[in-house]
């Protein structure tokens, strides 16, 4: 089986996908940024699956339907805040991506479109935390069988170079 991953450029909440992964805040009741779109983009429906899932920590990733997205399912994960890179930071952003991919294989979905986990508001450099989403799912897609693409989604130019330059960088 073929496998793809990519990057597009564009608003998350209009991918026709199998899943998107919301950089979620510890609540996954919604918040600012693209958690904020995704929520407010899925209808109420979405927050009242989230209440049901009692919140998650940081690395950890869970599922609901997509309610009125394109999307058939949102994988939330809760990404780490920045401090100083040397308290755990980038063991738990790896975890964001690897328990997404993870839970997207346990429910046989095909595509899987990744939001820029911890780079908003959550500080994470973009460099280092580009090259850790890239390397995370590159070294982990081989081994999912249900998986077929993954999308990295870049909502401007500057982030969509970072991420080009990793593709180069990784052999991509």
């Amino acid at each position: 089986m073929d496998k793809k991953m990519r990057i597009w450029q564009g608003d998350i909440t209009t991918l026709k996908v199998d899943a998107i992964v919301n950089a979620a805040n510890k609540s996954l009741l919604g918040g600012g940024g693209v958690d904020g779109a995704i929520h407010k983009a899925a209808g109420p429906e979405l927050l009242q699956a989230t209440k049901k899932l009692g919140g998650a920590e940081t690395g950890e990733a869970k599922i609901t339907k997509g309610y009125k997205l394109p999307a058939h399912f949102v994988i939330h994960t809760v990404g780490p805040v920045y401090k100083d890179g040397k308290s755990g930071e980038a063991q738990l952003l790896e975890d964001c991506y690897k328990n997404a991919l993870v839970l997207a294989e346990k429910h046989h979905l095909e595509t899987v479109a990744f939001s820029a986990i911890s780079t908003g508001v959550y500080g994470y450099p973009l460099t280092e935390a580009t090259k850790i989403a890239v390397s995370t799912i590159k070294n982990r897609l081989l081994d999912m069988k249900s998986i077929k693409e993954v999308i990295f989604v870049v909502f401007d130019d500057s982030l969509k170079e970072v991420y080009e330059k990793t593709f180069e960088h990784l052999g991509i």
